[in-house]
């Protein structure tokens, strides 16, 4: 079976905006990452936004980023601002 290799690797930044705070946005962002096999973190942000950044291959990185578009069913997304960045090789999820 085939490994990913640091090439494979991916990072991205998502800024996700709409009714995204106090919904489990953040908690869903991770256990969809976690299903992945991705690190991260989603933190909410003090202007409503939650920033999620996750790390891992860069087919799983875009299957999350289309994921966080709907996000769970008490969230309302209105927009997903994402950045690729290097991989710096974070490891586990946080919360924030």
């Amino acid at each position: 079976m085939p490994t990913s290799s640091a090439s494979d690797q991916a990072r991205a930044v998502a800024l996700v905006s709409g009714r995204v705070q106090m919904v489990g946005f953040r908690w869903w962002a991770r256990q969809q990452a976690q299903e992945l096999g991705l690190a991260g973190s989603a933190v909410n942000l003090s202007d409503g936004r939650v920033e999620v950044v996750v790390e891992g291959t860069r087919t799983a990185v875009d299957t999350l980023l289309l994921a966080l578009r709907d996000g769970p069913p008490s969230a309302r997304v209105s927009d997903v601002a994402a950045r690729w960045e290097a991989p710096t090789g974070i490891t586990g999820f946080r919360l924030g």
